[in-house]
């Protein structure tokens, strides 16, 4: 995000204990007294960001940053192949939030996230729309099936040579039937060495995705230390193997539930891995949504993307 105020780093972190054996990591930034905003981290299993912030206002932000189950600093760790991935389901993280909402005495909260950030955003808005006061995302993503499908196959089409090395790092008599299914088995694989390696092919094929994005980068996904690689693999293969646990277009058929909550949605319009569509249409069943479409940027963003969000942000520090 553009940089606009000093760097803030948290006052205040802890863990949240669930009541199934997964620990919470969560951490608050700049005023105790200032607006509250949860910052939901994409991935999933990426984690929160371990920088200070210079996006938020200090003096009239409370932003709370938290890692998801099993990745960053909460505990066990997906990279331990004794984590119980039974236990983390988007309906585990929608109740985690909750919890830690009440956890904190937080009553009512601005979400703020990114890709997978964009689907448990809304999940959680729309279970819960009296907790919470706006929603600023980019990168819209509602983790429909059509959605992962193109993002883990789809995009093959413009990738061919990217694709099939992504499906050959499956074992030979599994390549031509559910690949994300696939991984995710090799990623419950008692040998490391195999997680390793699928790990590394499962995010060389995130990278290429994005290779061409106006401000992609070089390993944009696989620059992380290994066990994060292995974490954010066995997380995201679990999830959209199992389509996020949600119905097909279940976010969008559910945004009424939205209306009375302002959002501001921005999405790049060269974003290969999730395209603008949903954004669209997301936009149109939602009342009270703003979408914004920067003509520079993909997935990855720009500085004009960055703008976007944050003089949303700015906007809602004085709501």
């Amino acid at each position: 995000m553009v940089d606009f105020y000093p760097p803030t780093s948290p006052y205040d972190h802890g863990f949240l204990q669930t009541g199934d054996g997964n620990r919470i990591y969560y951490e608050q930034l700049g005023n105790p007294e200032g607006k509250p905003a949860l910052n939901v981290h994409g991935g999933p299993g990426s984690g929160a960001p371990r920088r200070p912030t210079r996006a938020w206002d200090p003096e009239r932000y409370r932003v709370i940053r938290f890692d998801q189950r099993n990745c960053g600093r909460s505990t066990p760790h997906a990279s331990d192949p004794a984590a119980d991935m039974s236990l983390n389901t988007t309906r585990h993280l929608i109740d985690d939030m909750e919890m830690l909402r009440e956890h904190l005495g937080i009553e009512r909260w601005l979400l703020n996230g990114g890709s997978w950030g964009v689907t448990l955003s809304l999940a959680y808005a729309q279970q819960h729309p009296a907790r919470v006061s706006e929603i600023v995302v980019a990168s819209v993503m509602a983790s429909s099936r059509s959605e992962i499908d193109w993002l883990y196959r789809g995009a093959g089409r413009f990738y061919p040579e990217a694709w099939d090395r992504f499906r050959d790092g499956l074992p030979e008599e599994e390549r031509n039937g559910d690949v994300l299914a696939g991984y995710a088995r090799l990623m419950e694989n008692p040998d490391r060495a195999v997680r390793e390696k699928a790990a590394a092919d499962w995010l060389a094929w995130e990278d290429a995705v994005v290779s061409d994005e106006p401000n992609g980068a070089p390993g944009m996904y696989s620059d992380r230390e290994i066990d994060e690689q292995i974490a954010f693999v066995r997380i995201c293969a679990h999830y959209f193997s199992n389509g996020a646990w949600l119905e097909e277009d279940q976010l969008l058929r559910d945004a009424h539930k939205l209306a009375g909550i302002p959002g501001v949605l921005v999405h790049g319009r060269h974003d290969m891995g999730c395209p603008v569509q949903t954004a669209w249409e997301l936009a149109k069943a939602w009342p009270g949504a703003r979408l914004h479409i920067s003509e520079d940027s993909g997935h990855a963003g720009s500085d004009a993307s960055q703008e976007m969000v944050r003089a949303a942000i700015e906007e809602f520090k004085y709501r």
